[in-house]
């Protein structure tokens, strides 16, 4: 996942890019992963990847292009990896992060209210965290505020 974040950085930021190729090599290496080392149930792979590519899809259909059809099949990818649930808090915490950042941007003036602004590099940070704290946030979440 750690080369699937950087490759997707540097060709994001620099080229406003995420490659099918890219995408499908590590879409072949996690379903392998997932086939070894299943979810449970098995199926949560599927419904993340779905999930993840359906969300985006809506985003891109209403915002009439406002995002990219590589954010979508990068956010699909990520789902057969993470399942359901942390696919979900991918996306939440991709918003808050690309939210800071380009707010952060615009308020410096390095980008302008209407330049486009890459949001794989959010989305690789957020699966990163959710990947490796995702089910403690979760966990600490649920205590605060259902318990």
């Amino acid at each position: 996942m750690i080369s699937l974040a950087v490759i997707v950085t540097v060709s994001d930021v620099n080229y406003m890019l995420i490659p099918n190729k890219l995408l499908l090599f590590f879409a072949v290496v996690f379903i392998i992963f997932r086939i070894i080392d299943p979810l449970h149930p098995w199926y949560d792979s599927i419904y993340g990847a779905l999930t993840g590519f359906a969300i985006i899809l809506v985003i891109i259909v209403l915002s009439k292009g406002g995002m990219g059809a590589g954010d979508m099949k990068l956010l699909g990818t990520l789902g057969i990896l993470m399942g359901l649930k942390l696919t979900l808090l991918t996306l939440f915490l991709a918003t808050l992060i690309g939210t800071v950042i380009s707010l952060t941007l615009l308020s410096f003036k390095v980008i302008g209210r209407k330049d486009p602004f890459p949001f794989g590099p959010s989305i690789v940070l957020a699966a990163v965290i959710s990947y490796l704290f995702g089910f403690d946030l979760l966990q600490l979440y649920y205590e605060t505020f259902f318990l």
